[in-house]
This record gives structure tokens, C-alpha cells and sequence, in this order.
């Protein structure tokens, strides 16, 4: 599963392979220089500081750098341009039957696959994303990695399924031993509250090729 230290290794070899110092990458992707000090990686208060999603396609962008480049440098070097083929169907073709298991892990013969940089999850898959109910956080032709075996916080962006059969992509507000609170991406989408009873798997989105 990805780590806090893993995130801003990944960022600190990509400044790296691309001839930056790590303020000098943040400057050239228009953030300020000071972004991804390591002084700025954990807070006073010794909490664990993340990178925003913004941030890091901000250095995709200014790097030219792929998606799979970038989590190819996520475990330091061990499996450096080791890919796998991921399993890949679009988002609203996973709200049917079959595709799933009871786990939340892909199932059946009907999903495509992609190739993509190691995980260390070998249920991790891909949904590509239709139409615009999601911006603007993910727009129509994004592709989100989701990793079921991934470690689930306060503020991540997760993959939903109901006991119903819904499939909703929310970010997690709260979660209690009660109730789900999540947060909506598209704000003419409502926010969502669920009992712990109605769910029957919640999976992290650990990536998107936005």
C-alpha cells in the first residue's frame, strides 16, 4: 500500500530524474518553491502533511512526466518499471452484476486490462470514467486506480458499493462505527450519508490519470 514516505520519495526521484532540486520542481510546476520542502512534510504538531493531487499533476505536467512514471518511482527502486496488466472497465459498467466479488476484488471475464506500475496489491483495478457527473475532480476519460487492500482515512477518495448494488465515488468524510459520511466531487451531486449496515465493501482510489 502506498505510504507517506513513499508519496514524497516518488516526487523526491522525479525532481531528481528530471534535473530539479525539489523546490526547483514546485517553481517549474508553479507552486511555490517551498511546496515540497521536507520541513513542510510533517506539521508542527508532528502530524503526517500529503500532497495534494494538485500539486502532483502540476509536476506531471511541468516534468512531462507520465502517471506510470511517477508510482513507478513510489517503492525507491525495487520495482522500477515492473508493470502489470491491472483490470480495467469503465465506471458505469462496474455498477452491474458479476463484476465483483464479495470482497470488493474484480471478478469475471468481462473486464479489459491496462498495464500499470506494481502496487503491491494484486486486486488493485482501474475504472475509466464517462461524462461529466464527477467534475472537477475527474473528468470524462480520467482513469482512477482503486486498491481494495489499501489503508482508508479520514479525507481519502473512495470507491463506495451498497448492498443495493450502487457504486458511488465519494471522498470519505467521516466514518464511525455507525455511519459513512462522504463527501460529493461534482458539487450538484449531494453529499452522501450511509449506515454502516447498507455497505457492502469501501476500496481507496489511490491514483488518477487526470
Amino acid at each position: 500500500m502506498l505510504t507517506h514516505s513513499d508519496i514524497w520519495r516518488a516526487i523526491d526521484r522525479l525532481a531528481r530524474e528530471h534535473g530539479f532540486s525539489a523546490s526547483g520542481l514546485a517553481k517549474k510546476a508553479g507552486l511555490d518553491p517551498t511546496t515540497f520542502n521536507k520541513s513542510k512534510r510533517i506539521t508542527r504538531e508532528g502530524k503526517l502533511r500529503w500532497p495534494s493531487t494538485e500539486s502532483v499533476s502540476k509536476i506531471l505536467k511541468a516534468t512531462e512526466a507520465s502517471l506510470g512514471e511517477f508510482v513507478s518511482y513510489v517503492d525507491g527502486g525495487e520495482n522500477i518499471g515492473v508493470y502489470r496488466n491491472v483490470p480495467l472497465i469503465g465506471f458505469a459498467q462496474a455498477t452491474g452484476d458479476g463484476y465483483f466479488d464479495v470482497a470488493g476484488h474484480p471478478a469475471g471475464a468481462s473486464w479489459d486490462e491496462i498495464p500499470f506500475p506494481a502496487l503491491g496489491d494484486p486486486h488493485a483495478y482501474a475504472l475509466e470514467i464517462g461524462g461529466d457527473s464527477m467534475e472537477p475532480v475527474y473528468r470524462d476519460g480520467d482513469i482512477m486506480i482503486v486498491s481494495p487492500l489499501a489503508n482508508i482515512r479520514r479525507g481519502d477518495r473512495v470507491l463506495v458499493k451498497t448492498i443495493g448494488g450502487e457504486i458511488v465515488a465519494k471522498q470519505l468524510r467521516r466514518r464511525s462505527a455507525h455511519k459513512i459520511d462522504l463527501l460529493s466531487f461534482n458539487p450538484l451531486d449531494g453529499d452522501r450519508t450511509l449506515n454502516v449496515e447498507e455497505v457492502e465493501w469501501i476500496a481507496r482510489i489511490v491514483w488518477a490519470s487526470q
